[in-house]
């Protein structure tokens, strides 16, 4: 008896970005950072897949695309897990594993009403003050939010 082949065959990229290991709630975020409605190259998203270490994960993949370090920052803030793999003529030329800059500047909204930085025409700037737990501090009012709830520009 053949056993049945239960894993969903994607085309490789010749050429693109793979972003892996997405926390599954963080999957669609990651799509409105990266832009993927703007994009006309091939994209694949996966949901919800089997991932030994998150338990579920997403996965994005981008062909004929290659993201500034600025979006993967932004990557990095609400998936910190993500890994990404850069695609060149079907092998994997470069591994990446995002970690979140020291200092975020113009990325992250301040949620403080009252912080500088939303009542003047002025870019944030929020410093990493617990790279364990993803905790982020505003440099000019002091508010402190986590990375995953932080409200990315």
């Amino acid at each position: 008896m053949k056993a049945a082949n239960k894993e969903l065959a994607v085309a490789a990229l010749q050429n693109g970005t793979v972003i892996d290991r997405i926390p599954s709630s963080a999957l669609f975020k990651a799509v409105a950072i990266l832009g993927i409605e703007k994009i006309d190259k091939h994209v694949t998203i996966g949901n919800n897949l089997d991932s030994k270490k998150l338990g579920t994960k997403g996965i994005i993949k981008v062909a004929d695309t290659f993201f500034p370090e600025d979006v993967i920052n932004r990557i990095a803030l609400i998936a910190p897990t993500a890994k990404i793999n850069i695609i060149r003529n079907f092998e994997v030329v470069e591994k990446l594993n995002v970690s979140i800059p020291e200092n975020i500047i113009g990325i992250v909204k301040c949620d403080n009403p009252k912080c500088i930085t939303n009542n003047e025409p002025m870019a944030t700037n929020f410093h990493l003050i617990d790279a364990d737990r993803h905790i982020l501090r505003c440099h000019y009012c002091g508010h402190s939010v986590s990375a995953k709830n932080a409200h990315i520009k």
